[in-house]
């Protein structure tokens, strides 16, 4: 247990305090009082006094702190080897030295230990995060600083410096050119993939992060997916950073939500339903799914619509909602939602008892019983039963995407279902018959019997055809 002295310690290193930061930090390096040593978190406490301008954190960092312990955290403790080796801690060139790929037909020299590097020749290391520089051992990492800094100031790099880096594997090559490239080549990287930090070789994100406090929605959604460890299919990343950062996640997903980014409501939705996550919701999770469903997302349209038909029993017009979600996603080759959406959402097709009718015989019917043969249209269309045609309340059930055929409040034997419309054919008819229902008013049809009645002397082909008997 940490005695009193260490607690204070411990205190102002968490309240910020670079000496107490570097204190504690040695205190898990070498073991103190109460306090077991503990590299990992040395390393942590050591890296922040660093960053706050404490020369002996990074020396201690480069002289003690191995390569297993800080490849969890590589990109932000790199810079502090370097300079721990320029300052000439022979242990950190070891360190740089552990990064070169093991080729025996490639021999590795002693390295020229690095010139002390200029403030700004640090910066740019630690904002390319430059790990995969350093797979081609500390010379090559000079020569890219090198190549680096003529770039920046617009001389063209020595010969030399491309000509070792030419020598140096693919993925040192590729590190050197990201630093040079700039803001556009990490904008470009963001839209190439969410995962690019980790799958790069470990590249840092801090260029990405400029792009992203610059307002570019493609790099805010890379940062939220890489910090929350996602793809873009919402499914966990195999690799990536060692630990998982919501909130982090969750601030740059909502800004590239906020400009249209579907995507990132869509992850923000996983987010809200893990249950590791401390604010799990799914109030909020299903608030985002929408979001990016309307947005067009084709994975969260058919959530969407599977999770609204699995709960049309307690939320009325459920099952109406699910088919709109689902046709949405057909409509993008979601072969799911199309499976789905023929299951719950029969394919309209011709009534049998009424296709032996022609439709010059409803044209001279419309002249007399307008609203008659517009319900036989409707039969024929969405093949409807004959208690159905004569009792459907059609503005009722006409819902835009698909019709609703409910009748049990006329006619108990019947049950409700959906007709999706498929066709723009379809959804001209509907709309025919809806202006004819409408231009009618309130002109009276009878009750279910009268209407038969009508039905059977109007259309004498079919009275023989099974109309003899109701429904």
């Amino acid at each position: 247990m940490a005695n009193r002295a260490e607690l204070c310690v411990i205190r102002g290193a968490r309240a910020g305090d670079p000496a107490s930061q570097l204190a504690l930090g040695k205190l898990y390096l070498f073991g103190g009082t109460g306090l077991p040593r503990n590299m990992p978190t040395a390393l942590h406490w050591l890296d922040r006094a660093a960053r706050q301008q404490q020369a002996e954190a990074w020396m201690l960092i480069g002289s003690h702190v191995p390569l297993e312990h800080a490849r969890h955290c590589l990109n932000e403790v790199l810079p502090w080897y370097q300079r721990a080796y320029a300052a000439g801690v022979e242990q950190a060139g070891l360190v740089l030295a552990q990064l070169a790929p093991a080729d025996p037909a490639t021999p590795v020299n002693p390295q020229p230990r690095l010139q002390q590097p200029l403030p700004q020749q640090e910066r740019l290391a630690a904002d390319a995060g430059c790990r995969a520089v350093a797979a081609a051992a500390p010379s090559v990492l000079h020569a890219a600083l090198s190549g680096v800094e003529a770039a920046r100031a617009g001389r063209t790099p020595a010969a030399g410096s491309r000509e070792q880096l030419a020598g140096a594997p693919a993925l040192a090559a590729h590190g050197v050119e990201q630093v040079i490239a700039g803001p556009a080549a990490a904008r470009h990287a963001a839209r190439s993939g969410p995962a690019l930090p980790a799958a790069s070789g470990g590249q840092s994100t801090e260029r990405l992060e400029q792009a992203a406090m610059a307002g570019d929605r493609a790099a805010q959604l890379a940062l939220g997916l890489w910090c929350a460890r996602l793809q873009r299919d919402g499914q966990r990343q195999a690799d990536g950073i060692a630990t998982v950062n919501f909130k982090r996640a969750i601030r740059w997903l909502t800004m590239a939500g906020g400009q249209g980014d579907a995507e990132a409501w869509f992850a923000l939705s996983r987010i809200y339903l893990k249950p590791e996550f401390s604010q799990r919701s799914v109030a909020e999770a299903q608030v985002y799914l929408e979001r990016a469903a309307e947005l067009g997302h084709r994975a969260a349209q058919v959530a969407c619509g599977l999770q609204a038909w699995r709960h049309r029993r307690h939320v009325a017009g459920g099952d109406v909602r699910a088919v709109y979600w689902l046709q949405k996603a057909a409509a993008q080759g979601s072969a799911q939602a199309q499976q789905q959406l023929d299951r719950i959402a029969q394919a309209p097709r011709g009534a049998a008892w009424v296709q032996a009718l022609a439709p010059d015989a409803i044209a001279v019917l419309a002249l007399r019983q307008p609203l008659l043969a517009a319900r036989l249209m409707l039969a024929h269309a969405f093949n409807l039963t004959r208690a159905e045609t004569l009792l459907l309340d059609v503005k009722e059930a006409d819902h835009g995407h698909c019709l609703v055929v409910d009748i049990r409040a006329s006619y108990g034997r019947s049950k409700r279902r959906l007709v999706a419309l498929r066709t723009a054919q379809q959804r001209q008819l509907l709309d025919q018959v809806v202006a004819q229902f409408d231009r009618a008013g309130a002109a009276p049809e009878g009750n279910y019997r009268q209407r038969l009645y009508r039905l059977k002397h109007c259309l004498p082909a079919l009275a023989g055809a099974g109309c003899s008997a109701p429904g």
